[in-house]
């Protein structure tokens, strides 16, 4: 968005939602809404959308097409707490976040395995919208006391009426569980903690090599767990015979290293670049 005026300054489509997350500095001359659920043009162009359950703001889009509908779902996930992927409409092709590939463990186990790990205490590094009240929510309901730092507590309570203890850098104990904003400990109360002694950090999505996140675990000192944000394969699956897909586009995915997937969805995978539809 920084490098618009590059291009001519184009207008931009965002849902309300996603519109609010913006920062001024970022925010275009140009800017349009879509409908997190309903009907739009952009352009001249009809398309449907629908909430995707991945991130506040985050929908999917299906297009009318002379062979029967082309489905993007954008990142999606069927088992946030907190966020609603409506179900996906018809369409002969779909474009799908495959991110996880073979992976199908649930998020429900990976609650359960994370709400034993947090024994005793634990900073639980993660995005400010989405996994973050995510984890509050979850956390709680599984009976544990639950901190989180103030962007998050602000987020959660805006989500779901209820504020969680608030964590601080002077508050904060070894003993809390604490959820902080910053995926990776890069910023926020998470980095503030990442040099004092005691705690024990807990990082569950993708950790780039040369993040602060990446060096704990390299050192021993924080451990990984994960907790879905994108579709498992058995979702894939679903999502393929609910829309009745012909052709599935798997994206952000290197299926060499997804054999199950490439497997179950047969004559419906395609692979290549461009395709008709």
């Amino acid at each position: 968005l920084d490098r618009l005026a590059e291009i001519g300054a184009p207008p931009v489509y965002a849902t309300r939602e996603t519109q609010r997350q913006l920062p001024a500095a970022l925010r275009p001359l140009r800017l349009a809404e879509l409908p997190d659920r309903g009907s739009a043009e952009v352009l001249g162009l009809r398309l449907d959308t629908g909430r995707s359950g991945h991130a506040p703001g985050g929908i999917w889009m299906r297009f009318p097409t002379l062979r029967g509908g082309f489905l993007y779902t954008g990142d999606f996930s069927t088992e946030a707490p907190l966020l609603r992927c409506d179900p996906f409409p018809r369409s002969a092709t779909v474009l799908a976040d495959a991110s996880y590939g073979d992976r199908d463990e649930s998020l429900a186990f990976q609650i359960a395995a994370l709400t034993g790990a947090v024994s005793g205490g634990a900073v639980l590094p993660c995005p400010l919208g989405g996994r973050g009240p995510d984890m509050v929510t979850a956390l709680a309901a599984a009976g544990l006391s639950v901190n989180a730092c103030p962007q998050v507590a602000a987020e959660t309570e805006r989500l779901t009426g209820t504020r969680p203890p608030v964590a601080t850098p002077e508050s904060a104990s070894p003993t809390q569980i604490i959820v902080a904003d910053g995926p990776n400990a890069e910023h926020g109360l998470a980095a503030a903690l990442r040099e004092r002694p005691g705690f024990r950090f807990i990082f569950s999505g993708h950790v780039p090599r040369s993040s602060p996140a990446r060096a704990l675990l390299d050192a021993g000192h924080a451990r990984w767990m994960g907790w879905n944000v994108h579709p498992r394969l058995s979702d894939l699956l679903a999502m393929a015979e609910t829309t009745r897909a012909e052709r599935v586009l798997p994206a952000f995915v290197d299926l060499r290293a997804a054999p199950r997937l490439t497997a179950a969805l047969g004559p419906r995978l395609r692979q290549c670049t461009s395709l008709e539809v």
